[in-house]
């Protein structure tokens, strides 16, 4: 099973909604047997909550029910060794990444956008603190991007 872990700051708005698109991108190209996704963040601190309501409603309206079972957590250890691919959304969380990850395993570290083939934006601004378009536009973005990786990754396990 190749496995791919989706990281933004909180695991609240970004990340679950890449985790969304690429669950439902993964079943409309009939990869769920070979990759699995999954997300966290760089901080704790919403540990065990469920996404944003505006991610939550957003996901929701665009027919990603799955982000409403999914609860924040946080990049561990042993994250670093069990996931093939580690894509950050921002610069920020790719640098926090390869801080913590051991040296072994830093080419697993990738920009979701930069990996996706996508050369601007080259990353997924954090729309906690704006309002619905801003949300919007994220989603935008992870529906473009979901795309490229999954094609890219898809072409590395043919």
């Amino acid at each position: 099973m190749y496995r791919i872990l989706v990281v933004c700051m909180g695991n609240i708005c970004r990340s679950p909604l890449a985790e969304s698109v690429m669950q439902a991108d993964l079943a409309r190209l009939q990869l769920t047997h070979s990759v699995e996704v999954d997300s966290a963040g760089t901080y704790g601190g919403h540990q065990g909550e469920k996404p944003d309501r505006r991610a939550i409603e957003l996901a929701r309206s665009r027919g990603y029910a799955q982000i409403e079972t999914q609860r924040a957590r946080r990049v561990r250890t042993q994250d670093f060794e069990s996931f093939d691919l580690i894509l950050a959304m921002d610069r920020h969380n790719l640098d926090h990444l390869r801080q913590q990850c051991p040296p072994d395993q830093q080419h697993k570290l990738h920009l979701f956008l930069n990996y996706a083939g996508l050369a601007a934006p080259d990353e997924v601004p954090d729309p906690y603190y704006g309002n619905a378009e801003g949300f919007s536009a994220v989603l935008d973005l992870c529906e473009r991007g979901s795309q490229g990786v999954l094609r890219r990754v898809a072409l590395e396990l043919a």
